[in-house]
């Protein structure tokens, strides 16, 4: 196996929602989640060159739900790490969330700030204990969906994101700033985001044949091809890869060595599942890699079979997505981006 490696501002993107605009009051449809918030506290108001009065903010969520969140909520949970560490970029504070907060994003909390479990492992009664005014959750985890009409029956405002692509990221930070009523810190921690990414793209040479390639999404158990439902996939979309899945769907169930020899793709590119990464790539060796046609691919042969990183790669970048660009496009077009 080879070495590992290690816009539009604001569409509307149902992944992470859309900014709705300010208002003083709500005039939400009845089916809307409603979150209540407190005022601004002078400290903030105290940085009036910097921030601005907190805000609603109405969208629609990743599971299509339409919701109006009110400003500044202050005892919000999330129930994913990396859209907790969105929420503190935002200028907010968490009362709870899941431990991968802090095994993946490495976020450090107080012992004010409660971890009720992992991601896919909640316990509603520790949710509803903390008195949330705001649940952040995942479209993405079906234990999480589940959450929905539990969190809903208790009448606790909550909303889904997903987050696949920095697009979407870039409309969460906005709302989120809206709502925190700090727009410096979309400037620094989203702004960036959209000039450094777009600045990869326009580089991505437009006359050449688009490289092809195949994502494989490695387990313990498993794996499978993915498309451009994910970061990785939608990376390599954005610039100019030729996925091989668009023709071959039956990979999206169980990776096929025959269709992967079929195609002969230039790269394959392979991301992790679950926290044993070497469980995973076994998982491989002791599958397609098993092969004796292995060998003779293109990609193998020519050491473009690789292994993504999955801080930029599997989890969500948010202040990094520039730089997951980057990483992948130096790979695929090493004579525009330098190797």
């Amino acid at each position: 196996m080879a070495a590992v490696l290690a816009v539009a501002l604001l569409g509307l993107a149902a992944g992470c929602g859309q900014p709705g605009t300010a208002s003083g009051g709500s005039s939400a449809a009845s089916e809307t989640q409603s979150v209540t918030g407190s005022t601004a506290t002078p400290a903030a108001a105290s940085q009036a060159s910097q921030t601005a009065t907190p805000a609603d903010w109405s969208f629609t969520d990743a599971l299509n739900r339409k919701v109006t969140i009110h400003a500044a909520p202050k005892r919000v949970v999330s129930l994913y790490g990396s859209f907790a560490e969105a929420w503190t970029l935002a200028g907010g504070t968490v009362v709870g969330t899941t431990q991968d907060a802090i095994s993946e994003r490495k976020m450090k909390f107080g012992d004010d700030v409660k971890v009720i479990g992992t991601n896919e492992t909640l316990n509603m009664e520790q949710i509803l204990a903390l008195n949330p005014d705001f649940v952040i959750l995942t479209s993405e985890l079906s234990a999480q969906v589940k959450l929905d009409q539990s969190l809903t029956q208790a009448n606790i405002p909550h909303a889904y994101f997903s987050c696949m692509t920095y697009q979407e990221y870039l409309d969460m930070m906005k709302g989120f700033t809206t709502l925190t009523g700090r727009p410096d810190l979309y400037e620094k921690n989203a702004a960036p985001v959209q000039k450094q990414v777009e600045a990869v793209i326009d580089k991505v040479p437009k006359d050449k044949p688009k490289p092809t390639a195949v994502l494989v999404r490695a387990y313990s158990t498993g794996a499978k091809a993915k498309g451009d439902d994910n970061v990785a996939g939608a990376i390599m979309k954005d610039l100019g890869v030729d996925n091989i899945v668009t023709r071959h769907q039956d990979l999206l169930e169980d990776i096929s060595i025959e269709a992967i020899i079929q195609e002969d793709p230039d790269f394959i590119f392979v991301t992790t599942m679950g926290s044993d990464t070497q469980k995973a790539l076994d998982t491989l060796k002791n599958g397609i890699e098993a092969n004796p046609a292995w060998s003779g691919l293109k990609a193998v042969k020519e050491n473009h079979y690789i292994v993504l990183p999955k801080d930029l790669f599997h989890y969500k970048p948010n202040t990094r997505w520039g730089e997951s660009y980057e990483y992948l496009a130096k790979i695929l077009y090493p004579d525009v981006f330098g190797s």
